[in-house]
């Protein structure tokens, strides 16, 4: 899930169902430079800074004390139950340290792979807790925290207060000489003299420094929590093993779908076309087989259309092995296949195939289906009046582009074939980006890791 800010004050939030904060696409009449310390952002990012300083003084000291103790007590079976309570019980801030990042700054943060206990009972759990890397990590970031807690609460707090004291020093300077008996802020002082700041041209000289730190300090929090942010995802978050695991399933599950969905494909095909034209065809040879001796010229000409038959159902069993795995790919890559595809789009399409060795013949068959795909693309909905297809390869990955100059709007996200070509790129670590705007030219650039045969 990636989160992305639009402007300073409102986040906007981009998954499958996208969730756009309030203030998206409002025309400001203020740069952002001035309306930052009054944007919501500001304001939720500063609370995040006030409040993390509390909470990892809890952390760190439940944390630090669960394993001194639990360590000190490994002498004893003890030691054991407690050093898990500890790493549960750091777990658990875990998940409010990411509900709070969440809610304050808009940072999705998945939830780590649960535990897994290889039997059941209290033992089994303990030893699973104990042996999760993710629970170990949780304890790092409540020692880690404390520290940076502190600093960045001490730099957001001072900036904050100083800031706003000094913006508004003209508003409350008069509390000096009326209750404290001197003329104002004490800017330098010693046993002969001291210097107040207490002339109009002073005040404004301090409102000015004072707008100055509160225009600053909206960045310098946002800069804070950046750090903030790291630790968050990388420490509380699922392990990067772990969500691979999760990307490698979920990709199974596409090829899996995909080959399901081409194998109806290709028996749909066979039993509405290929099958079909067989049937009939057995059915006039018989029908003409009985007219042979009473009417040898009817017979003639069914035979003479059976022929036809004949012809038709050997180019659709053409196209469809075409359509599983094309003889040309295999016996001479990707250059000429490509070119057969191009030379069947119904607009003149220029192919430029840069490779000094093919690629693994999955790899090779992908990057054919897709540019494959593309095109029929372009003949179908493009209304272009030309087209080209480059694949080249760049250090370890085969980089296939499709552009023409069409009228545009292709989208990914609207369900089109697009979406699933982009899944199936995605099965084998490949990328699918579309340039398409309104009004063409529409560019498509797939890239697929490099497997050399």
């Amino acid at each position: 899930m990636a989160t992305q800010y639009s402007e300073y004050g409102e986040f906007t939030r981009y998954t499958d169902g996208s969730a756009h904060g309030p203030g998206d696409g409002r025309r400001h009449r203020l740069p952002l430079a001035l309306r930052a310390p009054v944007e919501a952002r500001a304001w939720r990012e500063f609370a995040y800074v006030l409040l993390g300083l509390p909470i990892s003084v809890v952390l760190f000291v439940f944390a630090v004390t669960m394993l001194s103790l639990g360590a000190g007590l490994l002498v004893t079976f003890l030691g054991i139950p407690v050093l898990a309570a500890g790493l549960a019980g750091c777990r658990g801030f875990g998940a409010v340290e990411r509900t709070r990042a969440r809610a304050l700054l808009g940072l999705e943060v998945a939830t780590p792979e649960p535990l897994r206990p290889r039997a059941r009972g209290a033992l089994a759990w303990m030893g699973a807790m104990l042996r999760s890397g993710t629970s170990w990590r949780h304890v790092l970031y409540a020692v880690l925290h404390l520290p940076w807690a502190v600093f960045s609460f001490s730099v957001a707090v001072a900036f904050w207060a100083y800031g706003w004291a000094m913006l508004t020093y003209p508003l409350w300077f008069w509390l000096f000489p009326m209750y404290g008996g001197q003329g104002g802020l004490q800017l330098y002082g010693d046993e002969q003299h001291r210097v107040y700041l207490d002339n109009p041209f002073e005040i404004t000289v301090t409102a000015l420094v004072g707008l100055l730190f509160t225009l600053a300090t909206p960045w310098i929090v946002r800069a804070l929590t950046t750090v903030d942010r790291v630790m968050v995802h990388g420490l509380l978050g699922p392990s990067r093993l772990a969500s691979r695991v999760v990307e490698l399933e979920s990709d199974r599950g596409v090829v899996v779908d995909a080959a399901a969905a081409d194998l109806r494909r290709i028996e749909r095909d066979l039993h509405d076309g290929a099958q079909a034209r067989l049937v009939a065809l057995a059915m006039d040879l018989g029908l003409a087989k009985e007219k042979l001796r009473e009417d040898p010229q009817a017979a003639a000409r069914m035979v003479d259309e059976a022929h036809g038959e004949v012809k038709t159902a050997l180019q659709e069993l053409r196209d469809l092995a075409r359509g599983i795995h094309p003889a040309v790919l295999t016996d001479r890559g990707l250059d000429a296949a490509l070119s057969a595809v191009a030379s069947r789009c119904t607009v003149p399409v220029q192919v430029e195939v840069d490779l000094t060795q093919r690629p693994a013949p999955a790899i090779e068959g992908i990057a054919y289906f897709t540019v494959s795909e593309l095109l029929q693309n372009v003949s179908k909905h493009s209304r272009a009046r030309s087209a080209s297809v480059d694949v080249w390869r760049v250090e370890n990955r085969l980089m296939v582009q499709v552009v023409d100059d069409g009228v545009g709007g292709a989208d990914t996200s609207a369900g089109s074939g697009l979406a699933g070509l982009a899944g199936r790129l995605d099965a084998v670590d490949g990328i699918l980006v579309v340039d398409s705007p309104v009004g063409g030219p529409t560019r498509v650039t797939a890239e697929l890791p490099w497997r050399s045969v």
